[in-house]
């Protein structure tokens, strides 16, 4: 079950207008594209990914008729990649990974983003320590360890450099090291482990975050970990489609995302 943090609706009205294709040109499309690879950014491990998006594959392949296959990516610059190269039609990216994409001329469209169960449109970057430490502030933490997710992470990398930037912290200076964790859920491990004394983090309420998630998961106790920092609110992740794709491929994707919660529960 595609059990994100929110829900998925169109970017733009315009979306609504597009008009679907006849039998014809679908046959032109699905000859040129037997199979359509729809790639993830690594906001959790391969394995939870996979569980998530998987009944989604299912359905988006019944609707297409064609094969879609679920590639997770290595980290958040292989999205981007697979898509400059062609190699990748349909992906989930974070905001700022797809921000990267457009100002480095990959030619992709984001075709929705995704809504919260409130009707909101954000989430936010956390900075997570254990419960039983000491720190209560970004102030506590000078010459300690801090994770960070992925260079192109926008919750876990680009809003914590720019909002420790505005605080007059440069990360490198101020802390004893940083390092890339690679996912939302091995900062949280890191933490865990003692290899940082902080982490970074997706947070969207009390009731939906990646440590919420691995609560559930058996990966992480919620009460373990106490918030010290949370950002402004960030604009929901796009999922976006190669903009040389059909007219007609690019309209039935559209329309299979927008019927998913009225033709399969399931994958929603």
């Amino acid at each position: 079950m595609l059990t994100r943090r929110t829900l998925m609706t169109v970017a733009t009205a315009a979306v609504l207008s597009a008009g679907f294709a006849g039998a014809a040109a679908a046959q032109d499309w699905k000859a040129k594209y037997p199979e359509l690879v729809f790639a993830v950014i690594p906001a959790e491990n391969a394995s939870g990914v996979t569980d998530r998006y998987q009944p989604l594959m299912d359905y988006l392949s019944k609707e297409l008729g064609v094969k879609v296959t679920l590639r997770v990516a290595n980290d958040y610059a292989a999205v981007i990649e697979g898509q400059r190269a062609g190699n990748v039609q349909i992906a989930a990216y974070g905001p700022a990974s797809f921000s990267r994409a457009l100002l480095t001329g990959v030619k992709t469209e984001a075709f929705a983003i995704e809504v919260n169960q409130d009707g909101t449109k954000g989430y936010h970057s956390v900075l997570y320590v254990k419960a039983d430490s000491p720190y209560k502030s970004i102030e506590d933490l000078k010459g300690k360890n801090l994770c960070l997710v992925d260079p192109n992470s926008t919750s876990g990398n680009n809003v914590p450099r720019y909002a420790l930037s505005k605080m007059g912290i440069t990360p490198d200076a101020y802390f004893s090291k940083v390092v890339y964790a690679g996912s939302h859920e091995n900062a949280v491990i890191a933490v865990q482990q003692g290899t940082c004394d902080a982490a970074f983090n997706w947070w969207n309420d009390e009731n939906e975050s990646n440590l919420m998630r691995m609560d559930r998961k058996g990966m992480a106790k919620y009460a373990d970990y106490r918030i010290i920092y949370k950002s402004d609110l960030i604009v929901n992740s796009p999922y976006a489609y190669l903009t040389d794709l059909p007219d007609d491929l690019k309209a039935k994707i559209r329309e299979a995302f927008f019927s998913i919660q009225k033709n399969d529960k399931a994958a929603f």
